[in-house]
């Protein structure tokens, strides 16, 4: 991760946001919406980069299975397969609320290890946004198996990546080292539960929380970052008058 620019006259600042989630969590993808939300309302959002790292909620979870979305859900924490389903639909009207449509009663759970490798090769050509959020709604509303890769190299290709590049690196695992150093780097933090908003290198965000929360966070760290402002500045380009005292210019 960058840490935030120096705050020095004549320069704009730009902030860093790390985010970890993974493809397979619904609250990375209420996340994802609140924290837009968030940056439709800060005024300096053209200084913010985002940068999406990967982070897998079952590192075993197989590439296919018989098993729907609810009976994992009741496997994994517990719960009734009546209680799962509650579970599901709260997750559903919450979704709703920030204007997504979830299907879980479409999904096909699968291992999102490759997914987090597309994004990786995504970010190569400057359109890791862009593929963050066609995996999401593919998974969450559409139903799709990204377990597939010719689903990840259709999907791929809709954002703008070349398909056959995609099938390579793949088949290939290239990135498969930088999605380990992500989730490396998350156990470093701390990072135990997603999505995890690290602002700057130096704030940090648990949850899904309210785009206000977000807001409040960058234009804390902005007012931190941002350039000063120079009020009364001396005329004098060297020497020591008009109230200053300057280095001469070679």
């Amino acid at each position: 991760m960058t840490q935030t620019l120096a705050a020095v006259p004549g320069t704009t600042p730009r902030l860093q946001v790390d985010i970890w989630s993974d493809i397979a969590c619904p609250w990375c993808y209420v996340g994802k919406r609140r924290f837009e939300a968030a940056l439709e309302q800060f005024p300096h959002r053209g200084q913010v980069d985002t940068v999406w790292h990967s982070f897998e909620l079952d590192p075993a979870a197989p590439l296919t299975t018989t098993d729907g979305t609810a009976e994992i859900l009741a496997r994994k924490y517990g719960r009734t397969p009546a209680q799962a389903q509650e579970m599901l639909d709260s997750m559903t009207q919450t979704a709703a609320q920030d204007g997504l449509e979830y299907h879980f009663g479409a999904q096909r759970p699968t291992n999102t290890f490759q997914a987090h490798q597309l994004i990786h090769l995504a970010r190569e050509h400057g359109l890791q946004g862009a593929m963050k959020e066609r995996l999401l709604r593919a998974f969450f509303t559409e139903g799709a198996f990204l377990g597939d890769p010719e689903v990840l190299a259709r999907l791929a290709a809709e954002v703008g990546l070349d398909p056959e590049e995609v099938r390579t690196a793949l088949a290939e695992q290239t990135h498969a080292a930088a999605v380990r150093d992500d989730e490396e780097t998350a156990r470093s933090h701390g990072i135990s539960g997603v999505p995890f908003f690290v602002l700057g290198g130096k704030y940090g965000v648990s949850g899904a929380q309210s785009p206000e929360t977000l807001l409040g966070a960058l234009n804390q760290l902005w007012s931190e970052a941002a350039p000063l402002t120079l009020i009364g500045a001396a005329t004098s380009s060297d020497g020591c008058e008009d109230g200053s005292c300057a280095v001469p210019q070679s």
